[in-house]
Parts: C-alpha cells; structure tokens; sequence
C-alpha cells in the first residue's frame, strides 16, 4: 500500500485542489491513502478537510491542537500511515502530484534494492524569489559539505521512503530538511529524482531565509555529530518479523 502524507498548516484554500491532483496521480495505484496533517491550522484548513472527507474512503485527517512545525507534522503523518511505501509533498501547491508515480517507482518495483530506503526529489527550475534560490543554494552546498549526503536539494517536499526505515530515523525538530543524510547514517540507499517546481498556490509562506538560516545552523551541527556517533555495523539485510520468518520457512 502506498500512503501519501502532506502537512498542512493555514493552507484551507489549497486543500481542495491539491486532494484533487493528488486523486488524479495516485488513480494508477492499487492500494493508496492520502494522509493530510493540519498542524494547529487557524485558518479553516481542518474544516476544509473535512468537508472532502464523507465521499472519499482513501482520505483521512491527522490533527494537531497546536502547530508543531513540518517535521513534527510529517512524523505524525507516517505513524498514522497505513502503507509500507510513504510519499510526502508540501501543502503550498508548489510540489506538483503529479511527479509522485516517478517518485515511488525506484521503491516499488520488483528489482527494488533490499535496502533502498529514500527516493529524493530534486528541484529544476524552481518557482522561487530570487532571494530565495540563493539562500538555498548556499544552505546547500554548506551543508553537502558538512555531511557529504550527496544531495543537491535536501528541501524538497517530495520525497519517497520505506516507513519502517523512516521510522528507524532520530526524530527531532527540522529533520526533514536532512533525511538523505539521516537515511544515509542508519545504513540505507538513496536515490535522487528531478522533479518539477511551480509556484505557490493560496497562501502565504510559513518562513524566511532569516529563520531558515538561523535553525539551519544548529540543526547542521547537530545531524553532523549524529553522524560522527552512529553505529558501524549493520545487517546486510532488514531484519523480519516471526511471522514473516515462518512465512518464508
């Protein structure tokens, strides 16, 4: 099963198109869920999203009484998530739906390395201010410097992962501006797909380069010691449950 998470926080007038998309992309799939966290929305975000909810089986809501930020939103998203394969997408519009079936492919298929554990997107021709795109491109050169996470855009929304290998990760606050470098240190693969960008819908942004540079600093420091204190070894293979020993015995 695959489950799609968005967090959202006072996006209420983006909350219908984007279940819209969202539908549209994931119609190919099987077995899919949408997951949409309101993270202590005052906005009507969560009255939005429940309007959609009595004709769509496949859509279910997480609440926040309080905004927690997007990682605590995201977290929360994967716990309530009921797919082995987790996507996750912004809630400004700016991450299209559309790039989610590229995005769970290298996860999906059958020759799917045993321990591919993210599939990152990557932004081309960002939809961004100019101010904007530079103090990205510095954080993440600086960054890549710092952890060697052979990534080029570690900000990206779109992002494709095995839950169980997420849920393996250190949470804590911002994590997932460094989930290539997190997945990295728990011993997992990473892959990289371009994706494309477009500008945000309603709303406004929850951020500035001021406050995302202030953050970025103590977090880089702190994921750069989380790597130098990781463990060394690892099992060649994930580790299975009783019943999926005896399923395979």
């Amino acid at each position: 099963m695959l489950s799609i998470v968005v967090p959202m926080h006072n996006e209420a007038d983006n909350v219908a198109p984007l279940v819209a998309e969202i539908a549209t992309a994931c119609a190919g799939f099987p077995d899919w869920e949408l997951v949409l966290v309101d993270d202590g929305s005052t906005d009507g975000t969560a009255e939005a999203i429940h309007g959609l909810m009595t004709d769509r089986a496949w859509l279910r809501m997480v609440s926040h009484p309080t905004a927690g930020g997007q990682s605590a939103a995201v977290h929360s998203g994967v716990l309530a998530a009921k797919g082995d394969i987790v996507c996750t997408l912004d809630g400004d519009m700016q991450n299209p739906p559309a790039e989610i079936p590229k995005l769970v492919a290298p996860l999906m298929a059958e020759t799917a390395p045993a321990m591919l554990g993210l599939v990152a997107g990557q932004r081309v021709r960002r939809q961004d201010t100019w101010s904007k795109r530079m103090a990205s491109k510095f954080a993440n050169r600086l960054r890549s410097w710092m952890l060697n996470d052979d990534t080029r855009d570690t900000g990206c929304g779109l992002k494709a992962f095995r839950r169980d290998a997420f849920l393996e990760l250190p949470f804590f606050n911002h994590m997932h501006r460094y989930l290539p470098a997190l997945f990295a240190r728990a011993g997992y693969d990473i892959a990289h797909v371009d994706v494309a960008h477009r500008e945000r819908g309603a709303g406004a942004s929850k951020y500035t380069n001021f406050q995302r540079a202030l953050v970025g600093i103590y977090d880089l420091f702190g994921v750069a010691w989380l790597i130098r204190r990781a463990k060394t070894v690892r099992p060649t293979e994930p580790a299975r449950s009783a019943a999926g020993r005896e399923a395979a015995e």
